[in-house]
Formats: C-alpha cells, structure tokens, sequence
C-alpha cells in the first residue's frame, strides 16, 4: 500500500490500523520491531488531542520507508565469537562478514561486554558490493587511531566491477606513532558460480590488491599488511599476484616465528585445502613480528567436535564462533 501512487481514504485507514497494531509506531514513530523513516516531505501529522492523520497524498509526496529495528542476535553462537574475540585481546581486530557498521557497533558494545571481554574503543565498516551484507571491518583499542580509511566498492577492470565486497584501506595510528596501512579482503567465494570463473574472479581480485600494496610502498609506507579471507590455497594461481610473481609479501603462516598446531588449514579442519585466510605482510612489517598463532577454539572440528580443543560453550556444531580459525600477530611498531 505506501508504494501506491495515491494513497486513497481507504487506504490511509487500512495504513494506520496496521499501524496501531505496533504500539508507539503511530505516536512516536517507532515500535519494538519497526521504526518510520521521513526522510524528505511528511507521512503523517499528529495534531494535539486529535487522532493523527496521514497527509501524505501518495508516494511521490514524502520520501520514506518503514524498517525493522535491529537488535543484537541472542545467540549461543554470537555470545562465542565475543568470547573467541576476548581470548585473542588484539589491538587491532580486522572483521570478515559483517552486517554493517550499526549492527557491528551493537555487538561490541553489548554482546562483547556481556561475555566479560573489553569493547572497542574505534568500529568502522563500510558497506560493499555483497548485498547480503558480509562485509569487511575493523576494530581498534584506544590509542589505535584509524586515521583514515578508503574503499575500493568501484574499482573496475576491463572486465567489470572488481571486488565481490571491498577492498577497505585503513590506515591505523599504533601506539609508538608508525602508520599502520591494512587492505581488508573477502574474495570472492567457491561456493557460488563456475568454478573457472570464480577463480579468474579471486585473479583480478589479487592483481588489483597487489597494486594497491605496490603504491602504498612506492608512496613510501613501510609497514601494510593484506588480510582477510582470500577464499583460495597458496598453491592456485589466483593468489598469483600476492604470493609469487616478484612479490615481497610473507604469509604469516611461513614466517619462522609463527607457532602453528600441526594443521596448514584455516577453515573447517585445517587440512591443506582448507588454507583460505592470510595475514600477507610487506618485508618491514614482517621484520617486526615477535610471534604468530592461530586460534581454533571457536570451531567444531570434525563431525563429533573432538578433532581439536574449543571453549565449553561450544556444545554442539552449531554453537561454534565461526568456521573460520582467527590468525594473530604480535608486532612491535
């Protein structure tokens, strides 16, 4: 009914019933479950000690929408990624498959406390190409300054639009006053399409990132990174660009200084082929790094949940933080 172009006496009255079957919607403009967004022009009119009327004439006449309100999920499974999140206690924490900035902002200041670990000081996600909303962010301690950031939602190729979500550029300030420089990935998937072109998909990706990294460094910065969840093994050709090809980038994974559990993989069970996420740092960076891990405690693993330790809130698979194991680095800059 609010797309119809006139909004006739009958339908004004079929509106605001629908309406009042939300308690607030009508008197203040929002519900437990629904908010009215005015935008430009005016939907209703609420006279004093009179009922409230619609005065909009039809659909042209206001700019607006009516939208569900949001709340944290109450989820075992959100509560353990919270608790997976205060066990790795990292300054900067980059985000993979995350809603949007609201809805990422209301897990750390509710959900992230409420297991007992420290909120974020800084959260900051912009929106990309996914319109399932599985996009990339960040999170900073207090004293990690993100002084600037820049997404790469439009960067086209001769083929197209490059990036499945984004490419986001953040630039953090650490506590010893170096330039962080982080390009947060999420490339495209195998789950979905040919697999052919799904893979020269993640190949444009890669050579599209590896030129953002040559600039950053050409520019002058010493310490960025490439992170996120690459979506493919070391071995195939898409990671081409970032891995071989006369790049100076060091998986973290690699590095002599990383302690690793005896599984290559990052996603599932950490089998070879389950090698998807990074953490590619430039040469300087690398340099700095005092040790490495990963963390598996917030997945299953295997059919019966034993094939490695996770929390004891992890009851069952469908309580586990995430399919994904998080990689960290300790860096002194």
């Amino acid at each position: 009914m609010i797309q119809e172009a006139a909004y006739t006496d009958a339908i004004k009255s079929e509106i605001l019933e629908i309406m009042k079957r939300h308690e607030g919607l009508v008197a203040q403009g929002k519900s437990k479950f629904l908010c009215l967004r005015d935008i430009r022009g005016k939907f209703l009119y609420r006279p004093r000690n009179k009922p409230v009327e619609i005065i909009a004439d039809g659909r042209s006449a206001w700019i607006g929408w009516f939208e569900l309100q949001r709340e944290p999920v109450k989820e075992t499974a959100t509560e353990n990624t919270a608790r997976i999140i205060g066990i790795l206690d990292a300054d900067i924490l980059c985000v993979v498959e995350a809603e949007d900035r609201v809805g990422l902002k209301r897990f750390n200041d509710h959900v992230i406390p409420k297991v007992g670990a420290a909120p974020y000081r800084h959260v900051m996600l912009v929106d990309g190409n996914d319109e399932r909303g599985i996009d990339v962010g960040i999170m900073t301690r207090q004293g990690f300054e993100i002084r600037s950031m820049r997404s790469h939602v439009d960067d086209e190729d001769a083929v197209g639009v490059i990036f499945s979500r984004d490419c986001a550029e953040y630039e953090v300030r650490t506590l010893q006053e170096n330039t962080l420089i982080l390009l947060v990935n999420h490339f495209k998937s195998k789950g979905y399409g040919k697999p052919a072109e799904s893979a020269r998909k993640r190949l444009r990706q890669a050579a599209k990132v590896r030129q953002i990294y040559d600039q950053h460094v050409a520019d002058g910065h010493a310490y960025v990174a490439v992170v996120g969840d690459l979506n493919e093994i070391p071995d195939e050709s898409p990671l081409d660009p970032l891995l071989r090809e006369g790049s100076d980038l060091t998986d973290l994974m690699t590095h002599p200084k990383f302690v690793g559990d005896g599984r290559p993989g990052t996603h599932g069970n950490g089998t070879k082929s389950g090698k998807l996420d990074y953490i590619l740092m430039s040469p300087k960076l690398s340099a700095q790094v005092k040790n490495g891990r990963i963390e598996r405690q917030g997945v299953w693993g295997g059919k019966d949940g034993k094939l490695f330790p996770h929390i004891p809130t992890i009851e069952v698979e469908k309580d586990a933080a995430s399919d994904h194991a998080a990689l960290c680095v300790e860096i002194d800059i």
